[in-house]
C-alpha cells in the first residue's frame, strides 16, 4: 500500500515561499534590499540556517542577490538564469540512453523555426550581422578554436532575430550542452563542410526563401548528429 502521509516540510521552506510571496506582492521593490538575516530570524520566528537556506533557494530561482558582508537584494529573474537552474537536469538527462540524441533533434527543431523565421523576417541590420557572421566563420577555417566560436555566432545571430530573449537563453543552452558534439565534428575535418553549410541557410535567407532555408539548416544539423554518432561509434 502506498504511503500518502503528508511530508512536513523544512523551514527554509516556508520561509522561502513567505519570501517569494513578499517579493511578488510588491512588498520588497527590485532592486531594494530585504531585511537583515537578524531581522528576518526575529519576523519568521526562524534559526539563521533556516533564513540563509531560503535565501539561497530564492537565489537559485533568480529571486534574490546575495553578496557577503551585504543584505540580500531582490532581482528579477531572467531566461538565464531559468536555463541555467536546468543545467544539472540536463547534463543526467543526455547520460541517458538515447539522451544526446533527444537534445540533438530538440536544437533541429529549435533552429530550423528561428531559419524560416528569419527568412520571413530579418531586417537589413539582422541580415548584415548574418553576413559578419559568416565572414568571420569564412576566415577562421583551419584555426578549430577560432571556428569553434564563429561557428556558435553564426548560429546565435538566428536567435536574435525574433527579439525574444527566451531564445537566446535557449541558444546558449544548447550550444552549451551540445559542445562535446561540436568539438568532436570539427576536430575531425569538419570545418569547412560547416562554413559550406552556413553559406547555404544564409543564401536561403537573403533571397527571403523560408522554405529552403529551413531545409538547409535540417540538412547541416542532421548532418551534424550523424556524424558524431559515427565518430561516438568509432571510439566504442
Amino acid at each position: 500500500m502506498r504511503d500518502l502521509a503528508i511530508q512536513p516540510r523544512k523551514l527554509y521552506e516556508e520561509v522561502a515561499d513567505r519570501l517569494e510571496q513578499m517579493i511578488s506582492d510588491g512588498e520588497f521593490a527590485e532592486s531594494g534590499r530585504l531585511p537583515s538575516e537578524r531581522e528576518l530570524m526575529r519576523q519568521f520566528g526562524v534559526g539563521r540556517p533556516a533564513v540563509r537556506e531560503a535565501l539561497f533557494h530564492l537565489r537559485k530561482m533568480g529571486l534574490v542577490e546575495i553578496r557577503s558582508g551585504e543584505r540580500a537584494r531582490v532581482t528579477r529573474p531572467t531566461p538565464q538564469i531559468v536555463i541555467e537552474a536546468l543545467a544539472g537536469s540536463a547534463r543526467h538527462m543526455m547520460a541517458a540512453p538515447d539522451g544526446i540524441q533527444d537534445f540533438q533533434n530538440a536544437r533541429i527543431f529549435f533552429e530550423t523555426g528561428l531559419a524560416r523565421h528569419a527568412a520571413l523576417h530579418a531586417t537589413q541590420d539582422d541580415l548584415s550581422s548574418l553576413e559578419q557572421a559568416l565572414e568571420a566563420n569564412r576566415e577562421s577555417i583551419g584555426d578549430l578554436k577560432r571556428f569553434e566560436r564563429t561557428d556558435v555566432d553564426f548560429h546565435y545571430v538566428f536567435a536574435l532575430v525574433p527579439r525574444n530573449p527566451i531564445f537566446t537563453a535557449i541558444h546558449a543552452a544548447l550550444a552549451e550542452w551540445l559542445l562535446e558534439q561540436r568539438r568532436a565534428t570539427l576536430a575531425y575535418g569538419e570545418d569547412r563542410t560547416a562554413y559550406e553549410a552556413h553559406r547555404s541557410i544564409f543564401q536561403a535567407v537573403v533571397t527571403r526563401d523560408p522554405d529552403r532555408a529551413e531545409r538547409a539548416m535540417r540538412e547541416h544539423l542532421e548532418y551534424v548528429a550523424r556524424r558524431y554518432m559515427g565518430i561516438v561509434e568509432h571510439r566504442t
